[in-house]
């Protein structure tokens, strides 16, 4: 099944659910925190510090200070790969499965309404 959006919905879809975050009590993420969010759980794992940094094509520090906001937010931890001790593994937690989840609800709920 594909959802065909013109750009103006989509732009509006966009702006709807960028609403609803800024303006609930989740906190704020900024576009490359959730790029890396949701590359976390949409992906499967393992992923890296590394691995993230090669996907999004930006530098090890850019995705380590995003996880350094993320991990206090306690949306996903870190951990030495003990296979490999000069990799960080970067783990799914229970409150980032449902900070991703929630954010899905919305985009699902703003996009029903659309009229397409």
């Amino acid at each position: 099944m594909s959802i065909h959006l013109r750009p103006s919905q989509a732009l509006r879809l966009w702006q709807q659910v960028s609403l609803i975050e800024v303006r609930g009590k989740a906190p704020d993420l900024t576009e490359r925190q959730l790029a890396i969010l949701l590359t976390i759980y949409l992906d499967p794992p393992p992923h890296t510090v590394r691995g993230l940094a090669e996907k999004l094509d930006v530098s090890k520090p850019v995705i380590t200070r995003a996880l350094d906001t993320m991990g206090a937010l306690k949306f996903v931890s870190r951990h030495r790969d003990t296979a490999d001790r000069r990799n960080v593994l970067i783990k799914r937690t229970v409150e980032g499965a449902l900070f991703v989840e929630r954010f899905g609800d919305v985009v699902v709920a703003k996009a029903a309404e659309l009229s397409l």
